[in-house]
């Protein structure tokens, strides 16, 4: 398996825990969308910039597993790597508690690309990521 490429520590905010005192599930997802965005800032690619050219880059699938949950005030560390599949690029993506290193998430998230409004075969990542 390939190693990680990227990694970010972030911090649980109270406000992002339900009632029963864990993170809500929709949350994971902003959490990984955060870390793509700052993969893609530590490659000195602005994701902003790419939409204001009309490269419009799409999540088209996600999955998740959920292994552990986290609570309020938990450092945790979203750790990923990339691969392309035809027209699509993958991102797989880990989340892990600091205090412990355990395992909390597992995600696969495919990505596809618009380039002026016409579907992308994919050569667009060829440039912006690898």
């Amino acid at each position: 398996m390939q190693e990680y490429i990227f990694e970010i520590q972030l911090k649980v905010r109270d406000y992002e825990c339900d009632l029963q005192g864990v993170v809500n599930n929709a949350v994971y997802q902003n959490y990984l969308e955060h870390a793509r965005h700052e993969y893609l800032s530590s490659k000195a690619i602005s994701f902003k910039e790419l939409a204001e050219r009309d490269v419009l880059l799409m999540v088209s699938r996600i999955e998740m597993d959920f292994k552990r949950s986290l609570t309020s005030g938990d450092v945790f560390s979203v750790k990923l790597r990339t691969e392309r599949q035809g027209l699509k690029l993958l991102f797989f993506q880990d989340i892990f508690r600091s205090a412990d290193n355990s395992l909390c998430l597992k995600a696969k998230v495919e990505v596809i690309a618009k380039i002026n409004g016409k579907l992308n075969r994919g050569e667009v990542f060829d440039t912006l990521i690898f």
